[in-house]
């Protein structure tokens, strides 16, 4: 049963995107005049009689039963969410990887055909190509950016295709107006797309054709790394259908957590236009610095999708990706300098995160297989919080200073072994 409708159910029509963070799902409770939305913390929920039970299992009441099925708290989260994207419905989950897999066992069965473009979540591409092909799940993996090889991989047999904008760690850009197009060529065929990086703030695929939206609201929705969970978005019979198998599944968003999720929600126009202003600063002194090697971030005119991201997005996002002129080593060193920045996983949050990919979130795969997938030894993920920029790039000329003295002391030595 979609959420029910609200007061403020239509808002993101009539009102700016910052109005409908705050307002957009979010109905009065009547029940104790509360302006926030009170935490329902119950497992069951009680009926008056069996003519009430009746009446709302025929479909003549809206209200819950059970809380597999359903909570007030998340229902209007869930309300939130999909006026923020647009989208006709959406369904919660305990995390993002719970979304996108309910959402893929749901819509796929066997035989299905699968087309995921390269860059996907590394979690996501482990899921379909290593554990829905042992269940008839056939998959195809496209180059990132490549229209006419992905065009060529759909068969009648496709049945979705799976991409993400921007992406991790590169940031490449999607055109997904391009890829929707290629939905006529099978009726069958529906694309979804995880918008994680981007935000409904900064891109909204539904309006570009896509049919889902996946978001990891663990990072910039919730916004404080203090909740993990996922949603998916879209067409009210797809959300529908994801929805049901939550319910037999039971990866069902805690009440506790939605609190936290809408509560994230309310600054996330504030907190995602001031990482975006952010981001391109630090992008830009990087770019300019001596010790790194190369910048990804779609708003510098050197990234390779910096007109699709122009023509698409409204900004270009909280994350930074970046090579240094080092070793892995002398990456891992160059890092062990941050003071300001804090060495973690995940991203979005207030607080800046860094990373080196190649010993954290890949730490398991040989440098080849690293390799193999363009994870460089010296490649670092930046996501910066709502610090001050100044600060951030103070932060980080110590970590590339490091990096200047080691390379410096490189080339003494080498030129003295040279005159001996």
């Amino acid at each position: 049963m979609p959420p029910a409708a609200s007061a403020f159910s239509a808002l993101s029509e009539r009102v700016s995107l910052h109005t409908a963070c705050v307002r957009a799902g979010q109905p009065r409770q009547d029940a104790l005049d509360a302006v926030t939305t009170p935490i329902a913390c119950t497992a069951t929920y009680a009926f008056g009689s069996t003519a009430e039970l009746r009446d709302h299992f025929e479909g003549r009441t809206d209200r819950e039963e059970y809380g597999r099925y359903g909570n007030p708290t998340v229902r209007v989260a869930e309300e939130k969410l999909a006026a923020l994207d647009g989208g006709q419905d959406a369904a919660l989950f305990a995390s993002g990887m719970a979304a996108i897999t309910t959402t893929l066992f749901a819509l796929l069965k066997k035989g299905d055909h699968v087309v995921l473009t390269a860059d996907c979540y590394r979690r996501t591409r482990v899921f379909v190509q290593g554990f829905l092909t042992r269940y008839g799940v056939v998959a195809t993996l496209v180059p990132a950016g490549d229209l006419d090889a992905l065009e060529a991989a759909v068969t009648n047999d496709t049945k979705l295709i799976i991409t993400e904008s921007p992406t991790n760690p590169y940031l490449r850009i999607a055109d997904i107006a391009a890829i929707s197009r290629i939905k006529s060529k099978s009726p069958r065929l529906k694309v979804i797309v995880d918008a994680t990086f981007a935000t409904p703030v900064n891109q909204r695929p539904l309006s570009q054709g896509a049919d889902l939206v996946i978001h990891s609201c663990t990072k910039y929705l919730g916004g404080h790394n203090d909740l993990l969970a996922g949603v998916v978005t879209g067409d009210a019979g797809l959300v529908s259908i994801v929805r049901d198998l939550r319910s037999m599944l039971g990866s069902v968003l805690d009440p506790h957590a939605a609190y936290l999720l809408l509560r994230g929600i309310k600054t996330l126009a504030l907190r995602v236009e001031r990482q975006n202003t952010t981001a391109l600063t630090v992008a830009r002194f990087l770019e300019a610095h001596p010790a790194v090697e190369r910048v990804f971030y779609p708003g510098l005119p050197s990234h390779p999708d910096h007109e699709l991201a122009r023509r698409t997005m409204s900004g270009f996002g909280g994350v930074v990706s970046f090579v240094l002129r080092t070793t892995l080593e002398g990456t891992a060193r160059a890092l062990d300098a941050c003071e300001l920045a804090t060495m973690a996983p995940s991203l979005g949050g207030v607080e800046t995160l860094i990373e080196q990919p190649a010993l954290m979130s890949h730490y398991e795969m040989t440098p080849e297989e690293r390799a193999a997938i363009g994870i460089r030894e010296s490649l670092v993920r930046l996501s910066v919080g709502i610090e001050d920029a100044s600060d951030i790039i103070a932060d980080l000329e110590r970590v590339l200073r490091t990096i200047e003295i080691a390379n410096d002391s490189a080339a003494a030595s080498c030129g003295n072994n040279t005159q001996v």
